[in-house]
């Protein structure tokens, strides 16, 4: 059976696991990533490659993908604009070609993960089918009539970067107002946080080091019916009702799946957005499109960056 090796270049980790052609992850290898600097990234991704390469279920692996954060130029590789990295037009294919003997195929991480969670996971069997990624940021892709959409310039599925506040809105990474991606991520959820914490005085929510402030925290005060998380959950589930409506009204897709680490507060997000969803969605059939938590999680990233070189390419086969 063949194999690929599939690389998940995360806001905070690197991952690189070797994945069989029916999208089983035979072994994985990670390491945090504490430096956005080109060099230390190539580093960090580079030595999870040898560690996949090296282990016991690396032989007949037939190509390298990696999925990186930003715009990709798919002919060569090359990151083109990256606002999360603070990267612009970094050779990252060439770099690592000149490292490794295998084909090296590198796309959009978010997109990787869409071919991923669309090929193994909760996309299969459908047509017409979006992915969110909900992390640090907000990622995106788009399936239509089987196809990922990938745009004149492989541009296309960046959902984050609509704009849902662009008066009022929180400051994207981007440059842009009031992003989906500013709103509605993890980021988006302590931004709320600290939006409405004048309102509870008493509050000891953020009272831990910024460091150590995760959006999982704030989501399981809200669970547990903390007012001041509560109230920061409702401004974070407004916004990504918005962005989640605003797709439906795009693109008409047959599924919409959650994924990436905000996600894992399953029935509860689900649960904070589905009325609002239906009460913004006005064009199309209401719950004609179903709303999800996508399947693969965070293993999406390398499963679709490995199922990317095992197929030679982000655009489809022939």
């Amino acid at each position: 059976m063949r194999k690929a090796i599939g690389v998940d270049l995360g806001g905070s980790h690197v991952t690189a696991a070797v994945v069989s052609e029916d999208g089983k992850i035979l072994s994985s290898h990670e390491q945090d990533l504490e430096d956005h600097a080109v060099d230390a990234v190539l580093q960090a991704t580079e030595a999870m490659i040898d560690s996949a390469l090296k282990d016991g279920e690396a032989d007949g692996v037939v190509g390298i993908g990696i999925g990186s954060p930003g715009n990709i130029d798919l002919r060569n590789g090359s990151v083109v604009y990256s606002p999360n990295f603070q990267w612009e037009n970094v050779p990252l294919g060439g770099r690592l070609s000149e490292r490794f003997t295998q084909p090296i195929f590198v796309g959009n991480d978010a997109r990787c993960a869409t071919l991923g969670e669309y090929t193994y996971g909760t996309g299969r069997g459908t047509s017409n089918f979006v992915l969110l990624t909900l992390g640090t940021g907000v990622g995106g892709g788009i399936v239509a009539d089987g196809d990922l959409i990938l745009g004149n310039s492989d541009g296309a599925g960046e959902i984050g970067h609509h704009q849902i506040r662009a008066r009022d809105g929180f400051v994207c990474n981007c440059g842009k107002i009031g992003c989906f991606e500013a709103q509605a991520s993890g980021t988006g959820l302590i931004r709320h946080a600290f939006a409405v914490r004048n309102s509870f005085p008493r509050s000891t929510l953020l009272d831990k080091k910024p460091e150590k402030l995760g959006s999982k925290a704030i989501r399981k005060a809200a669970q547990a019916g903390d007012r001041h998380a509560l109230a920061a959950w409702q401004n974070f589930a407004e916004d990504l009702a918005i962005g989640v409506a605003n797709v439906i009204a795009f693109v008409n897709p047959q599924l919409i799946a959650l994924g990436g680490g905000v996600s894992s507060a399953g029935d509860f997000m689900i649960d904070s957005i589905r009325d609002r969803v239906d009460e913004l969605t006005t064009m199309v059939p209401k719950r004609t499109t179903r709303v999800v938590i996508a399947q693969l999680g965070n293993d999406a990233g390398v499963v679709g960056a490995a199922t990317m070189a095992l197929r030679g390419g982000l655009k489809a086969p022939g």
